[in-house]
């Protein structure tokens, strides 16, 4: 409850300052103390759909197209809106607050849930979960393949790290890999989605990610939840340039470089170099600084 009544005076503050298998499961009863797993899947392909008309979405989908020499009809755009959109959310200070770190776990994401199991009460500037760079990979293609996109599988780029790697067949022409990086392990700020730095076909095979980490029976808290898909409608639309800015903002508060006001600072002062029509950044930018002044209250 303490959660939600700050996001909830984020969103006031906001005001002030601003002047899976193919077929659709049936959706759960959900219990007071949690949310199934097949009912987050549900909920997050209803947001990718209206997703589709926010304008950083469109703009990231053109980019990908151009970079690939790719018809808008080669490839279906809702497709790139779900892998685009968990990428953003699962990845290392991605706006589901992942955190990376040396876990030495299996590559699968089963111990990623077991930690989101137990968070009661998400904060803007603290990691809902801890885990190294296959476990986060696998974690993205494990809720890729839920929501309904299939053929991302893991690389190894080197023997040390991890990747996912979505095997795109377009309508026309070769099969294409596109990097997903799930960290930025071995990367610089200007490398995202779809990077160079590493060859995906290095690997011979990308094998698809097939294993079910958890059953869709498996219930999160309800206020984690709730979290998710709040960011979900905040950051979801925004462009790769301000997403991946507040990724690195994000990080630095996680391992307490910057501090949640000079989190905040940064976002209003990049949100003010905006021209107005760029709605979108606007408020995912405004809304993180209002979240990392809430936190700094909280503490």
């Amino acid at each position: 409850m303490k959660s939600l009544l700050l996001l909830s005076a984020a969103t006031a503050l906001l005001a002030v300052s601003s002047g899976l298998d193919a077929q659709t499961p049936a959706r759960p009863t959900t219990s007071p103390q949690g949310v199934p797993l097949a009912q987050l899947v549900r909920t997050v392909q209803e947001k990718a759909k209206t997703l589709e008309n926010s304008s950083g979405m469109r703009l990231a989908f053109q980019s990908f197209l151009a970079a690939h020499h790719l018809s808008p009809e080669s490839v279906r755009y809702s497709d790139f809106v779900i892998i685009r959109l968990l990428y953003e959310a699962t990845r290392d200070a991605g706006f589901w607050n992942m955190h990376w770190s040396i876990t030495d776990q299996p590559p699968n994401s089963d111990r990623i849930w077991s930690q989101w199991k137990a968070v009661r009460h998400p904060a803007f500037s603290e990691p809902t979960a801890i885990a190294e760079c296959d476990e986060l990979s696998a974690l993205y293609a494990f809720l890729v393949e839920r929501v309904g996109v299939k053929s991302v599988g893991l690389l190894w780029p080197t023997s040390n790290h991890t990747v996912a790697v979505w095997v795109l067949q377009p309508r026309t022409g070769p099969v294409i890999r596109v990097v997903v990086p799930t960290s930025q392990i071995f990367l610089e700020e200007t490398d995202t989605f779809d990077t160079k730095k590493f060859d995906p076909w290095r690997q011979k095979t990308i094998y698809e990610y097939t294993r079910r980490d958890i059953p869709d029976t498996y219930e999160l808290p309800k206020p984690l939840v709730d979290f998710f898909l709040q960011q979900i409608d905040i950051y979801g639309g925004a462009s790769d340039a301000t997403l991946q800015r507040l990724r690195y903002v994000r990080d630095a508060v996680f391992v307490k470089s910057w501090t949640t006001e000079q989190a905040a600072r940064d976002a209003q002062n990049r949100r003010s170099t905006l021209p107005a029509g760029a709605t979108e950044d606007i408020s995912a930018l405004q809304t993180f600084a209002a979240d990392m002044r809430l936190e700094a209250l909280r503490h």
